[in-house]
């Protein structure tokens, strides 16, 4: 390749960027200005991928945390010859488009994973690595093959301010994930102002201490020293940084290296300005010479071989190790048995009164023997949230072949490296905490429903009957906060019946995220007037005790079904009562009109709803009805003080709905 060839390959990306944004009239354009050569190295001379399977299980994969530079990632995408076309570009920031503002994984082909919210890309490519290292350990027979691709990656000052990332590096270092490679596009200008003003450590020092591998770059327009740095970082046994110094808005005449360029459209002068300042043509826009096409023919022509090879060697591979080959399968299509809720049922079947973490404890033991790509681990909670697969295996530095992933104190960065997982696609990942520390996972939750991922949130110890650890741990609108994400399925059951269904429901749902909720206390048997198996249970609601025409309909999830169930015998006799077990709101939501109103009567029966927790989002379900929950913060005490302080007791529950129902009836009287 010429210099000149390779100046013009690169402008071309920056350009395409510059021309697309300013159509938008909205982006981001200095950071593809600044970044494209390392772009450029990273694509043309490194990256393994086949546009045509975009999925090739052993592609390098390439996340750009720095999702606001998108337009360098689409520029990337369509000139490798990704299904981005030119008309994509062109319709860049656009409704239904497949470019839109922040990459999005399902909508653009070759998107790894849906960046933007700063952190969450490097985090999400750190579980990415784990998950390869782990498939490698179960395929590659103390081999390379079939597993030996790279995560690269491009990230920010903004993706390096952000704890998350710094929680998902610090994990990424000490497991050694020598297959983790990030470009640090080290502008020094954030969108408000230079980043001296907020962010002045030594960021290298601090990967260093990590235990990442650093390297620098002095000149972001050096491509053979991004070259070399690549390569070296691809030969060492620790995950890389490699921090590259570049001018953001490169070619910018009056705007590179301020912050004017981070976020928004040069404007028509400066960007003609910008073309003239680098030698490039004004007209015509979106503009890629023909020998820069044919350059990345060639460069995607090359990389078709190395794909088809693979694919030879794969096939031989398959017929030699018949025993990998069938779990290779098993993990690529997640597979699951057809009876899973029945099998997960009975690992429950004889259970007493327990808590339903303690359910969960033995159902996902199950669940491990019948799913082998169910992999995940705790915050460092496995004794407290019980989720520990037995017989599984520690992953450590250097071992990847278990299935136990100990995360530690970082729930923010164990939520992004799920994530990661998720995107890969080989393992069910799950995380555990407590219910309270949803709140430091809820971006990378909001995240997995976007991007419709099949990723498992368990949470334990779900309400004020945690106890003496008081209100700090105590959790009282997390419920409804996470209700309140579209495409998120939440699951709180009541039993062991319906723990079975909750996790049935999480390994067969692959088109969005869910979240289970479990008890730490106790909680009886519950007394169902009519059988529910976890097949039944899997629908998310259905009537424990059952009334033809009732005049009242109790709903209740969890803790509080089997506390509704002991308050019946103190309401009026005289009164038909339904109590209806709802543990997940969003199966019971799908259901058709008629569906619903045949198990929840509204008009003709009054309508309850119980839940120790904050409960505004019930009202969708009961209207104009009684919510007996909790609408202030908890305190520190023995569970049965506390039911009996916040009214959550059956006498309390009894007499808070009778009450109710007796101002309605002397209003109805009036």
């Amino acid at each position: 390749m010429t210099p000149e060839l390779q100046k013009k390959c690169i402008d071309t990306i920056r350009f395409l960027a510059v021309d697309a944004v300013e159509k938008a009239n909205s982006g981001h354009p200095g950071m593809p200005m600044g970044a494209a050569p390392m772009a450029f190295v990273l694509w043309s001379r490194h990256l393994r991928f086949n546009p045509n399977e975009p999925r090739w299980a052993n592609r390098d994969r390439f996340v750009l945390s720095a999702g606001h530079g998108s337009m360098l990632l689409y520029a990337m995408l369509h000139l490798a010859g990704f299904d981005v076309t030119m008309d994509d570009l062109k319709s860049f920031r656009q409704y239904g488009s497949k470019t839109p503002g922040h990459p999005e994984f399902h909508d653009t082909p070759g998107v790894e994973a849906t960046t933007g919210p700063l952190g969450q890309g490097i985090s999400n490519a750190v579980g990415m690595a784990l998950s390869q290292r782990m498939l490698a350990a179960r395929m590659n027979g103390g081999g390379r093959f079939p597993i030996d691709n790279f995560v690269y990656g491009i990230c920010s000052d903004g993706d390096l301010m952000e704890g998350v990332a710094s929680e998902a590096c610090s994990l990424a270092g000490h497991l050694k994930l020598g297959n983790l490679i990030f470009l640090y596009d080290d502008n020094r200008i954030s969108l408000a102002a230079p980043t001296e003003v907020t962010f002045t450590e030594d960021r290298g020092k601090r990967f260093e201490a990590y235990g990442w591998q650093v390297q620098q770059v002095e000149d972001g327009n050096d491509v053979e020293a991004i070259d070399r740095a690549i390569r070296a970082a691809k030969a060492d046994p620790r995950p890389s940084l490699i921090e590259v110094r570049t001018v953001i808005g490169y070619g910018s005449p009056h705007k590179a290296n301020t912050y004017e360029v981070h976020g928004s459209p040069l404007g028509k002068d400066e960007a003609r300005a910008a073309k003239q300042q680098l030698g490039w043509p004004l007209e015509p826009l979106f503009l890629v010479p023909d020998e820069v096409r044919q350059f990345w023919a060639g460069r995607i022509e090359e990389q078709k071989k190395g794909y088809e090879d693979w694919q030879r060697r794969f096939t031989e591979w398959q017929r030699a190790n018949a025993q990998n080959a069938k779990l290779w399968s098993a993990l690529a299509d997640q597979q699951l048995p057809d009876d899973l809720p029945e099998q997960l049922a009975a690992a429950v079947a004889t259970a007493a009164a327990e808590s339903t973490r303690k359910h969960g404890q033995a159902v996902i033991q199950k669940a491990a023997q019948l799913v082998p790509g169910l992999v995940g681990g705790s915050a460092d909670l496995d004794p407290s949230t019980f989720t520990y697969l037995k017989d599984g295996g520690d992953v450590q530095p250097g071992s990847y072949g278990g299935r136990n992933i100990h995360f530690g104190v970082r729930e923010h960065g164990m939520g992004a490296i799920v994530n990661g997982f998720a995107y890969d696609g080989f393992f069910v990942p799950y995380s555990a905490t407590f219910l309270l520390f949803s709140d430091y996972m809820r971006p990378p939750m909001r995240l997995a429903a976007i991007s419709k991922l099949h990723s498992v949130f368990v949470f334990t110890h779900d309400s004020i009957f945690l106890g003496e650890d008081g209100p700090t741990h105590q959790p009282i609108e997390q419920l409804a906060a996470l209700r309140a994400i579209p495409n998120l399925e939440l699951w709180r059951p009541a039993d062991g019946v319906e723990t079975a269904a909750s996790w049935a429901g999480a390994l067969e749902r692959k088109d969005g995220p869910t979240v289970l909720v479990f008890t730490r206390q106790k909680l009886p048997v519950l007394q169902r007037s009519t059988p529910v198996d976890a097949r039944q249970a899997l629908r998310g609601a259905y009537a424990v005790v059952d009334a033809e025409d009732p005049d009242l309909v109790i709903i209740a999830t969890g803790s509080e079904v089997s506390t509704a169930q002991q308050a019946l015998p103190l309401l009026d006799k005289s009164l038909k009562v339904r109590l209806v077990s709802m543990p997940c709101v969003e199966r019971f939501l799908k259901w058709s009109g008629d569906e619903q109103r045949k198990l929840i009567p509204h008009g003709r029966a009054r309508l309850v709803a119980v839940e120790a927790a904050g409960g505004l989002d019930w009202y969708r379900i009961i209207g104009d009805g009684l919510m007996v929950g909790i609408d202030r913060f908890g305190a520190s005490a023995p569970e049965k003080a506390l039911a009996d302080a916040y009214g959550m007791t059956p006498q309390k529950v009894a007499g808070r709905i009778s009450k109710w129902l007796a101002q309605g009836a002397r209003t109805n009287a009036k």
